[in-house]
């Protein structure tokens, strides 16, 4: 018996779970060589459009595919209800937090977060201070990531409130899957996403600064040269806005201009894909050359929009994450419906002690990590990179947070050696402004070496498209 939820198979290969029925029929039907045949097509047509993810430090290259799986990860409705529901009530509590912590810090007074937590958290940006924003929302883009273990529990791993990135690759999973088998989609009543970037655009309009009735949006994009500028300029494409640079914005008389070939266009609306730091070299890093000057004044003054705003990621950091569900309980006066991992925070004497003790059995993360990167899987590690680990630890206990290394759900994946299970994630794409709202599915990562629990495109991981079936 596998030792962890399979999302296809009920204790093994032997029994198939009734949302799968239908994918597993079809799925039987097709000869490795049909596979093989889609497969190579998948990759060919992905490396045409450009579909690539570039590697920092790669020796090999810069730029390479994401690997594509044809498996679909399945979710039937009640399922999705349930975890959509959960999703809008954190992303609303975390909103209200960022919120909160940048005017009356009522959660840091009611004594429910230490207040170093937050001031001393490095994303934390005394400069938001008593600053208001549109509807004040902060998080206009959020993408959570979702893990299921033991026996099917779902639990949030994480929240990426700055820049989140993969949405670009659901949408192109989807469009692939109906490209490549197009039978499968009669025989499924599969929930759309293909409406996402029309879904985003509203949102950014909606919350243009007070005022401004037919309002200009662009997406921001550090360059050619990042990880995610092919999804910079894809949204921008489907959004049918402007993709800028820092260089192609100016602030003049307290607004934001573009320059265009008819001369310079307001700019009501910014989807910043660059980080806070080199936003504004008047105001952060003065070294950088990806940002406008002046940008910050603007807006602390309510005329430009930034999504996601300022200051957000005090909220997605490692250190804040196992706070959410007390954040729920104080600003919705409810109960989580999504839980955390149980988390223990090395900055605390106990908690400490017990990480030291149990290295080898547990996930350690830098609270400023990410990527899959600065952490330790401590059951897939050798000895020396545990020692190694725990002299880090040692030395500055407040960088980590350690959790139990989780059995995720793993779900068939077609391998070198055929179909085998592999472990997946979720990464669902939630929108705030005038409402809260999100697309059926998200992005499901998958692990492709046997056994590895990290997802990560940066790590090796592919992708899956997500179906979420309608009732």
């Amino acid at each position: 018996m596998p030792q962890f939820f399979d999302e296809m198979y009920i204790d093994g290969p032997g029994t198939v779970r009734d949302h799968y029925r239908e994918f597993h029929a079809w799925l039987s039907e097709q000869s490795p060589d049909t596979i093989a045949r889609k497969r190579a097509e998948a990759d060919l047509i992905f490396r045409r459009v450009g579909i690539t993810f570039a590697v920092y430090g790669n020796d090999a290259g810069t730029e390479r595919l994401i690997p594509f799986d044809i498996v679909a990860r399945i979710i039937h409705a009640a399922e999705w209800s349930n975890l959509q529901t959960g999703l809008v009530q954190r992303v609303k509590a975390l909103n209200m937090f960022i919120h909160d912590i940048y005017h009356g810090q009522n959660i840091i007074k009611a004594g429910v977060i230490p207040a170093e937590q937050i001031f001393r958290n490095a994303q934390y940006r005394p400069e938001m201070q008593g600053i208001s924003v549109a509807s004040d929302i902060y998080a206009h883009i959020a993408g959570v990531d979702i893990v299921r273990a033991g026996e099917g529990e779902y639990y949030v791993l994480e929240d990426n409130l700055r820049v989140p990135s993969g949405v670009s690759y659901m949408l192109e999973n989807r469009k692939m899957m109906m490209r490549l088998f197009p039978d499968l989609f009669a025989r499924h009543k599969i929930a759309p996403v293909a409406h996402y970037p029309d879904m985003l655009l509203d949102n950014l309009r909606s919350v243009a600064p007070a005022g401004v009735i037919d309002p200009t949006v662009v997406v921001m994009t550090p360059g050619m040269y990042n990880s995610a500028y092919f999804e910079h300029a894809f949204l921008a494409q489907q959004m049918g806005v402007e993709l800028v640079e820092g260089q192609d914005l100016f602030v003049n008389d307290d607004a934001v201009y573009m320059r265009t070939t008819r001369g310079p266009k307001r700019v009501d609306v910014i989807y910043r894909r660059i980080d806070d730091d080199y936003l504004d070299p008047l105001a952060f890093r003065a070294d950088s050359s990806l940002g406008v000057p002046g940008l910050l004044s603007v807006y602390r003054s309510g005329r430009v929009t930034l999504a996601n705003a300022i200051g957000t990621g005090v909220a997605d950091d490692k250190s804040i994450y196992p706070y959410v569900p007390d954040m729920i309980r104080f600003y919705l006066s409810e109960e989580p419906v999504l839980n955390n991992v149980p988390t223990y925070q090395c900055r605390k004497k106990e908690d400490l002690a017990y990480t030291l003790d149990h290295l080898g059995e547990l996930v350690v993360k830098e609270v400023h990590g990410a990527g899959g990167y600065g952490m330790l899987v401590g059951p897939a590690s050798t000895r020396a990179e545990i020692d190694d680990f725990r002299r880090r630890v040692i030395a500055r206990p407040e960088n980590y947070i350690a959790q139990p290394t989780l059995s995720l759900s793993a779900c068939p994946t077609y391998v070198e050696s055929g179909i085998a299970p592999r472990h997946i994630d979720l990464r669902p794409f939630v929108l705030s402004g005038k409402t809260i709202s999100m697309v059926p599915g998200g992005l499901t990562r998958v692990a492709l070496k046997e056994g590895s629990l990290v997802v990560n495109s940066s790590q090796g991981g592919g992708t899956k498209d997500t179906w979420i079936l309608e009732k």
